[in-house]
């Protein structure tokens, strides 16, 4: 099909130079690693924040759940409004949200203000992403567009692997304030970079926003998210935790009547028919708990548990980022001659094998193995991250590029910050069932609660303070066997994951193609 005739640019047509689409490129780059840096850096800040502003674990959770949360929910409205009124517009406001709001995270007084930030941090970095994504599938065509996405998803490694490195010297020298600050410099030379060089374009068939559906998918991702976040205070079955479950349950059966009765859904549910679609969700996904989950839980456990100071864990983290840095670009090269399913599934095999790797490493022991693992764990997860976003938006016509970006993000986004609240409560339950087996009569259910809530933090003087008689050296290791746990289930997620990519990505796009263009002929019939 002629893209050029279901898509169209606001500004009278002309060839766009070879210049141009570079810097194009690279201010939905920059953008693009904004978002990493903005995930890593926080967490790696995390108790420095803690320390200055004090909280709850609950909300200190939010300081990086918040930012996921808002992301996640807001993705495909981005990819929607992106599609309706012009790429360049919706790239522009959401550079500049994301700018704004990292200033006023900077400039926080409270944990809270620091909270409500972080949302708005993630919305604006929701539009920027969906848009961005959009005009870079307007301006490449076939391996040309794989490269740019495959550079777009180094530069995401580019900003985890050297995000904590960043953060941890920013919050040495300068305060846990400075990591916001540099995000707002990053994300507004991306901003006028754009303005400069982007051309506008939009989807002419795209109707009005799809806000029922919105709100229906929002409430669903937000009802579900702060249900997981209150499981290790309250345990999964109790009354609170199951209504916000089964409430949940019904705004997300909402919004899937909302979306089968529109006639230009926010999520085009027949998609699922097509097996690549299906299994490029499942890619999306996946490397939320096989990799993402650890830049968050990795620093907790070297600065809390460990006793390396922010910089020396921001050091160590570049092991498990660090491969980004070079994987995703070979995984473009490698897709020319081997189906991306079979590399992204590998990818994941070899990750999973970092993880049970990483289940052997106690705290306390030589950091050598530990960074070895984190090596292969990165590794693995390279070869798929370079290969999601370009197979993201070839899985849909070029003119609805805006939803299929948005479809992406939000799954990839979602199924982070469900993997972090999951698997957050998942180490302090399991943490808490060590500390009960040890000490069954020393501490009340409420003490235990307490006390695996702050061992999960890495906060060990409190859990101390909690667990009268226990010395901290025994914390530390119920704190590791529950870590050892918590990454055999990881692993068993990865090699499941593994499997799903390998079955439906497995099909070629030409057959996949055929059966599109089969459909389409006999619905206009």
């Amino acid at each position: 099909m002629n893209s050029s005739l279901h898509d169209i640019d606001v500004v009278p047509p002309r060839a766009t130079r070879a210049g141009e689409k570079r810097l194009i490129l690279g201010a939905v780059c920059l953008a693009g690693l904004s978002m990493p840096l903005s995930f890593t850096g926080p967490a790696l800040a995390l108790p420095a924040i803690a320390g200055v502003l004090g909280g709850s674990p609950l909300a200190l959770a939010w300081v990086t759940n918040a930012f996921m949360l808002a992301f996640g929910s807001c993705l495909l409205v981005a990819g929607t409004l992106a599609d309706r009124y012009g790429r360049k517009r919706v790239f522009l406001c959401g550079t500049l949200a994301f700018a704004l709001s990292s200033m006023l995270a900077a400039l926080a007084p409270s944990l809270i203000a620091v909270d409500l930030a972080r949302a708005a941090q993630g919305i604006g970095g929701a539009a920027a992403l969906s848009a961005g994504a959009a005009a870079l599938a307007q301006e490449f065509e076939g391996d040309a567009r794989t490269r740019a996405f495959s550079l777009l998803g180094t530069t995401f490694g580019v900003g985890l692997a050297f995000g904590p490195v960043v953060a941890g010297a920013l919050v040495a020298h300068f305060g846990w304030r400075s990591v916001f600050a540099m995000v707002t410099v990053v994300t507004t030379i991306a901003s006028g970079l754009g303005a400069k060089c982007m051309r506008e374009t939009r989807d002419p068939l795209a109707s009005s926003v799809d806000w029922l559906g919105a709100a229906t998918f929002t409430c669903s991702l937000a009802l579900f998210t702060y249900a997981v976040l209150r499981v290790p205070d309250a345990g999964w079955t109790s009354r609170p935790v199951l209504s916000l479950l089964a409430a949940s349950a019904v705004a997300g059966a909402a919004f899937v009547i909302v979306e089968l009765r529109s006639t230009r859904p926010m999520l085009e549910l027949t998609l699922l028919r097509y097996p690549r679609f299906v299994g490029v969700q499942f890619l999306a996904a996946a490397p939320a708990y096989s990799y993402v989950v650890l830049l968050v839980l990795l620093p907790v456990r070297l600065i809390g548990i460990e006793g390396f100071d922010s910089v020396a864990a921001g050091r160590m983290m570049f092991a498990l980022s660090a491969p980004m840095l070079v994987v995703p670009l070979l995984a473009a090269r490698l897709a020319r001659t081997i189906a991306p399913g079979v590399i992204a599934g590998l990818g994941l095999l070899l990750c999973a094998c970092g993880q049970l790797w990483l289940a052997q490493c106690a705290p306390g022991q030589p950091v050598g193995n530990l960074l070895l693992a984190m090596a292969v764990i990165g590794t693995g997860v390279g070869l798929p991250w370079g290969l999601m976003d370009a197979l993201a938006v070839s899985v849909v016509p070029k003119e609805r590029a805006g939803m299929a970006a948005g479809i992406f993000n939000t799954t990839r986004v979602a199924g982070e910050g469900i993997a972090l609240a999951v698997v957050a409560a998942l180490l302090a339950s399991l943490t808490e069932s060590n500390l009960r087996g040890a000490s069954p009569r020393a501490a009340s259910d409420a003490a235990l609660a307490h006390a695996a809530n702050r061992l999960a933090m890495g906060d060990v003087p409190a859990a101390v303070a909690w667990m009268h008689g226990v010395a901290s050296r025994d914390l530390i290791h119920f704190y590791g066997l529950a870590f050892h746990s918590l990454l055999h289930v990881l692993a068993a997620v990865t090699v499941l994951s593994a499997l799903l990519v390998f079955g439906f990505l497995g099909r070629t796009a030409v057959h996949e193609d055929q059966e599109r263009t089969k459909s389409q002929m006999s619905a206009c019939n």
